[in-house]
């Protein structure tokens, strides 16, 4: 059981809990095979210790995949999965419904002691209307950018990055590129588009680890892993857009990063990127319309970029990282005050 087990990494936890005696204990990103998240919660719960969870993906009220990807069992404790291996990399038994009910008996108690925190408005709501996290205090923090790095650069400023000329770039940012048609970051879709616009002048550039199984397009850039930041806010600078593929995103840091840049967004209707970004900076169609998506790139190629530094102010306010950490020492303060 990924979530389960942990047996000596769970009692670390617990002892560095019970040295510190902290007023509240934070948890994010509680990832497969590092804790037995069944049994810290409960114990938390039991010890009656205020506790602020985030979210940044679908596993704490489904108990089981990161991603429902448009499952809705989750509403129902999990009885039916239709997709054991991807949601517990189980190769035989489903355990789905006991993982749930599990989960659900961990949460079940810890009443006001507990405030449920989604990066975005659309996680929220899926979160608030569960059964599992439903009867909790729940709030949105969107995470934040360090916008001393992502921000409008002067075109004197960048510099040349590569030999695109007078093209216009389409950046497309991502943790996984994969061109197999149905991966969850959609990276088929951009060898798609590509295609689409290979008489126009247009480079498109991927940044990220990749892996190809078919050939790559003779206007598409693979850049693989960046490890300079300001690199990075380089890139988007220089791009007309940022193009977003994913099927489910919870948030996408990759649409903040691009708009604090000013650079507007253009993608695929996702979950969270749509109610997150600012309606003046992006555009977002529904998932797999490729027709939809082309004009939205097309539009935002040859558009004008007089707005970049409107976009840029506006994302600023909306994900610093000093307007995150504001909002959560302003939630610390209510759960201390209570």
């Amino acid at each position: 059981m990924p979530y389960g087990g942990c047996t000596l990494s769970t009692a670390a936890t617990v002892r560095l809990i019970r040295r510190e005696r902290p007023d509240i204990v934070h948890l994010q990103c509680v990832n497969e095979h590092f804790v037995n998240v069944y049994a810290l919660v409960r114990w938390l719960r039991e010890r009656q210790i205020r506790t602020v969870l985030t979210l940044h993906a679908d596993f704490m009220f489904t108990a089981n995949c990161g991603s429902a990807l448009g499952c809705e069992g989750w509403r129902d404790g999990c009885r039916a999965c239709h997709d054991v291996k991807r949601a517990t990399k189980s190769l035989i038994l489903n355990r789905t419904a006991k993982s749930y009910e599990k989960l659900r008996a961990a949460f079940n108690g810890f009443g006001n002691n507990l405030s449920v925190v989604s990066v975005s408005p659309w996680l929220t709501e899926r979160a608030s209307s569960s059964p599992m996290l439903g009867g909790f205090r729940h709030l949105t923090i969107t995470n934040g950018v360090d916008v001393d790095v992502f921000h409008p650069i002067k075109p004197e400023d960048i510099s040349q990055l590569c030999d695109i000329g007078n093209r216009k770039v389409v950046l497309h940012v991502t943790a996984q590129f994969d061109d197999v048609p149905g991966h969850l970051k959609g990276g088929s879709y951009v060898f798609e588009l590509a295609r689409r616009m290979k008489d126009d002048s247009v480079t498109f550039v991927v940044i990220g680890p990749s892996r190809t199984s078919s050939a790559i397009p003779k206007n598409v850039q693979m850049i693989g892993e960046l490890s300079d930041i300001n690199e990075l806010a380089r890139w988007y600078n220089v791009a007309s857009c940022t193009l977003l593929t994913s099927k489910q995103e919870t948030f996408s840091l990759v649409c903040a990063e691009s708009l604090c840049c000013g650079t507007p967004v253009v993608g695929f209707q996702a979950g969270g990127p749509e109610s997150v970004a600012c309606p003046e900076g992006s555009s977002f169609v529904p998932f797999g319309d490729m027709d939809a998506l082309e004009a939205c790139v097309r539009d935002a190629v040859v558009g004008k970029r007089l707005q970049r530094a409107a976009v840029a102010e506006r994302a600023r306010s909306m994900y610093a990282n000093d307007t995150m950490v504001k909002k959560y020492e302003e939630e610390y303060g209510r759960m201390l005050c209570r």
